[in-house]
């Protein structure tokens, strides 16, 4: 076998911190603002938008960084979310951009916040979803951005989701149905001590189980006159729809008989869709507005001159519509961001998300398909090692989490890092992954540790099949649900990994399903229909858990786990490593105490990376 020498990519490089990351333009298109180091830690940055070379960090954060923030209509305000080492209790962080002061907006221990809606039509006001007086329910309040106050405007009925208009007017919500579907209500509550809700009227949509994950309202228009939906009812994929409040006629806008819309891009002052994404192999516009459709074929036109292909997604932010800030993803190298001046049809180079990585031979993602053992089509990606020949390569079987998610064409940090170290790193969209539609999502309904793990070993047997990878020397890692499927591989087909890696992964169903933060005890009818429900399903749940079968291991595993994590705690890792322990099996623990479900530290991310190649590179040889 041939190899051809490539430059390994520093740990420091791809897990460190990015040079820049998500870029917007202020609502009055004065500002461009962006996350990037300040002393080691994520923060935000702003400069004015025509002279980027003048910026300064406008937060100040010294912890895990700030990843989720945003730029108020009134012109002045900054707001980011930040939480402790992990544990998920948002607290709203404001920044006033002219004075620098910086205040905290909802200073509750073990408090979550959400923010639930702010618009240019009401530019000092933001909602805010609290848990504040019952862990298990997010009232919606009313937070005032000229005097801090936060007034309750709506008391929780029982809504897991709120529905929100452009008046920021509560209009309803989404409740969980004992069999795993969804209520839709769109009959406001009157106020803090209102009515409204699911007890004092029918509901407005009637959701089936099959078609829970595929449909909700996403937004009306402005004049309130409609509401758009999306819904696989009545179809096997995610349609997307336009709906008269006034007589319920509904009107189709887009659809695909076999992907789910992912996304949809509105008219940011009607509010009407203007294009539709699926996100099929390489995502796919639906256009419904014309000069949005040449505004799209504009930048793609002046990419094509910079030969550069790759996804594109468009933020508007700018109230003027004049600037518009561009992501470019073309997953063999780093995301690259522009400003698009739409009078001029004309993209400004802005800078890429990490500026060392450019110095580097990247691999790109391959879209794959093969038949399962039951005939089903399944879908996924490999990122082959540049340079290498590929036959008989050693492999990497990296496993989304959720499940309830998919992999997408991306620039993906795991997916570079194996490759460049010589693995191929095949990621599969399992069944139960979302976007082919809900006949495939539903395949994988109480298939964990079954159906949804077979589909993972029939991508192996294919790629074999095939000459590619090496079945001797093949492992499996994930995080979160893939961390759970490294522990099954493990457990339950030890003949056909060499050796797995679990992050923040489930050992145990039984324990999984009775743990969790209050707030989503609402989704336990969800997870019960989905995973398997322990009053009339424990012999079962119990067989599809590692735990069950721990003392078939007989391969290596490394067990990581952040201490803070309240979707998958940290019993779930203790537990396995004490049973490996017990039997003397071959094992590795790290646990990180500032940290919650994955990792954000790039400190963390660097020595956990570190510690993953050290234990591929002994194990596979």
């Amino acid at each position: 076998m041939t190899t051809e020498a490539v430059p390994l990519i520093p740990h420091s490089v791809l897990f460190g911190n990015p040079t820049y990351l998500v870029p917007e333009i202020s609502p009055d298109g004065t500002r461009l603002v962006y996350l990037a180091p300040d002393e080691g830690v994520l923060n935000v940055w702003t400069a004015p938008v025509d002279r980027p070379d003048e910026a300064r960090a406008v937060t100040h954060d010294r912890g895990r960084g700030i990843r989720t923030y945003g730029l108020c209509h009134d012109d002045r305000t900054l707001f980011y979310l930040r939480d402790e080492n992990g544990d998920e209790s948002w607290r709203v962080h404001l920044v006033d951009l002219l004075t620098g002061e910086e205040r905290c907006a909802t200073p509750f221990d073990g408090v979550q916040a959400r923010i639930l809606a702010h618009n240019r039509w009401h530019p000092t006001t933001v909602l805010i979803g609290l848990n504040k007086d019952r862990p298990g329910l997010h009232d919606v309040y009313a937070l005032d951005l000229v005097t801090d106050r936060l007034a309750k405007v709506a008391e929780n009925p029982g809504y897991l989701s709120w529905i929100v208009d452009t008046d920021l007017r509560v209009r309803g919500g989404t409740v969980m149905k004992p069999d795993g579907g969804l209520s839709v209500f769109l009959d406001p509550p009157d106020g803090p001590d209102g009515p409204g809700g699911p007890d004092a009227a029918p509901p407005w949509l009637d959701v089936p189980y099959e078609d829970a994950m595929g449909t909700r309202v996403i937004g009306f228009s402005r004049d309130g006159a409609t509401c758009h939906l999306l819904s696989s009812i009545g179809a096997n994929a995610t349609r997307l729809f336009a709906v008269d409040l006034a007589t319920g006629r509904r009107t189709l806008l887009a659809e695909d008989p076999v992907y789910d819309v992912k996304q949809v891009e509105f008219d940011p002052v009607s509010r009407r869709p203007q294009a539709a994404l699926f996100a099929k192999d390489r995502d796919e516009w639906v256009f419904l507005d014309e000069e949005f459709g040449k505004d799209l074929g504009r930048i793609h036109g002046e990419l094509a001159l910079l030969s550069v292909d790759g996804e594109v997604y468009v933020d508007r932010t700018d109230r003027g519509e004049r600037l518009w800030t561009v992501s470019v993803v073309t997953g063999a190298g780093p995301v690259l961001y522009y400003v698009y001046d739409r009078p001029a049809g004309a993209l400004r180079y802005l800078f890429s998300h990490q500026r060392e990585l450019e110095a580097y031979r990247l691999a790109s993602m391959e879209p794959f398909e093969f038949t399962a053992r039951d005939g089903v089509t399944v879908h996924g990606y490999v990122t082959w090692p540049p340079g290498a020949e590929r036959k008989g390569l050693p492999a990497v079987v990296n496993v989304h989490g959720g499940p309830w998610a998919r992999h997408t064409f991306a620039f993906d940090e795991e997916a570079q890092l194996l490759a460049n170290r010589g693995y191929a790193c095949v990621q599969v969209n399992f069944r139960g992954s979302t976007g082919y539609g809900k006949h495939f999502r539903n395949l994988g309904a109480k298939q964990w540790g079954a159906d949804m793990q077979s589909d993972l070993l029939d991508a192996v047997a294919h790629l074999v099949a095939g000459g590619g990878i090496d079945p001797a020397r093949i492992a499996i890692m994930g995080c979160s649900y893939g961390g759970y499927a490294a522990l099954v591989g493990a457990a339950f087909t030890p003949e056909v990994f060499t050796c797995a890696i679990d992050l923040c992964g489930p050992s145990n169903l039984l324990t999984l399903l009775a743990a969790g933060a209050p707030y989503r005890t609402a989704l336990r009818s969800f997870m019960h229909a989905n995973v398997g429900d322990p009053e009339t399903e424990r012999p079962m749940l119990w067989e599809r858990s590692p735990l069950s079968r721990v003392g078939d291991i007989r391969i290596p595993v490394l067990v990581v786990q952040g201490a803070n994590d309240v979707r998958v705690p940290q019993a779930e890792a203790e537990q396995i490593v004490a049973a490996l322990e017990a039997k003397g099996l071959a094992y590795e623990y790290l646990l990180f105490p500032d940290e919650g479900h994955g990792l954000a530290r790039p400190a963390n991310r660097q020595t956990y990376y570190a510690a993953v190649e050290r234990f591929l590179a002994a194990h596979l040889a």
